[in-house]
């Protein structure tokens, strides 16, 4: 395995790079770090798709990090997922593993490749005073008027946005400093999906996690005490199952409304990967519909040839 210190699968949202990343990790007996902004959050199961069952092949365990590590209606940060990451990372290392990074969150996977420096960006109360009440569309106009965004995260809610200016506010008003992490020599594997079948799995497994039981997930959070803006800001089933509980959307609007976001959720996560290939990474990308085996397969080679 040569030069590598990492292995990184990522890929869009249901184009079966868990499954893949698991059996990998099996094959080269090492271990899973997650790179999901979601999935680090305790009782959000179904609708962040964690499928932890998919963790365990012919009953051994594949061991995983960085999933269920903070409590729901928290604010977990890219500067906190960097600390939390090279904790781990450096521990593998130590015991001679190459870990798996897996995950479909490019701005996790970028800020650790690249080791970006990122200051822990402290809330804003006077900021925030100052855009409260402006809508969603006017807060994205200010957003955008930055010219270098840092903060590239999905903005589908107000909180959401006033967040994001928050960051690129704190980032106009500091200089940079030194990078705390060194960037990481990974071999980054990409699970290629046509566009019809990763419509087609995202619609299957949307209805799938509705009849296991997403609705009641979702409720028991919000009887737990979570605030619902807080499961709004987590966007996506989180957002649309919210609304609909709180009856502010039907379940078909629901239904219909939360499969066409996931749609245009994928495709930013692969507009996201095309730009990380601009900005100079190499992608070797691994055709989602070829048996397990064969991606394992064709991995192997690939680290072969770029030893």
């Amino acid at each position: 395995m040569g030069k590598y210190q990492l292995i990184t699968v990522l890929g869009p949202t249901a184009c079966g790079k868990t499954t893949f990343a698991v059996a990998l990790a099996k094959c080269l007996n090492t271990e899973i770090i997650s790179a999901d902004s979601r999935q680090v959050y305790r009782r959000m199961d179904i609708g962040t798709g964690k499928d932890l069952d998919d963790y365990t092949i012919n009953g051994i365990k594949i061991p995983y990090h960085l999933i269920d590590i903070c409590e729901p209606g928290t604010k977990y940060s890219v500067f906190k997922y960097q600390h939390d990451f090279f904790d781990t990372f450096h521990r593998l290392r130590d015991e001679e593993k190459i870990p798996v990074l897996c995950g479909g969150t490019g701005m996790y996977i970028e800020a650790i490749l690249k080791g970006y420096n990122l200051p822990d960006v402290p809330p804003n109360p006077e900021l925030r005073k100052s855009l409260s009440g402006k809508s969603l569309g006017e807060l994205k106009e200010i957003l955008a008027s930055y010219k270098v965004l840092h903060n590239k995260t999905d903005v589908d809610s107000a909180q959401r946005a006033i967040r994001a200016i928050e960051i690129e506010a704190h980032y106009k008003g500091v200089s940079p400093g030194k990078n705390e992490f060194e960037p990481v020599n990974s071999l980054i594997i990409g699970i290629d999906i046509d566009r019809g079948l990763r419509r087609e799995r995202i619609s299957r497994r949307l209805r799938s996690r509705l009849a296991a039981g997403m609705i009641d997930e979702i409720r028991a959070l919000l009887d737990s005490g979570i605030h619902p803006d807080d499961l709004i800001y987590y966007g996506l089933e989180y957002k649309y199952l919210t609304l609909y509980i709180l009856e502010k959307l039907t379940y078909d609007e629901m239904v219909s409304q939360l499969e066409i976001a996931i749609h245009q959720f994928a495709k930013r996560q692969m507009t996201w990967f095309r730009g990380m290939e601009r900005r100079g990474f190499t992608i070797h990308w691994i055709d989602a519909s070829v048996p397990t085996e064969e991606k394992i397969r064709k991995t192997i080679e690939i680290m072969n040839k770029t030893k």
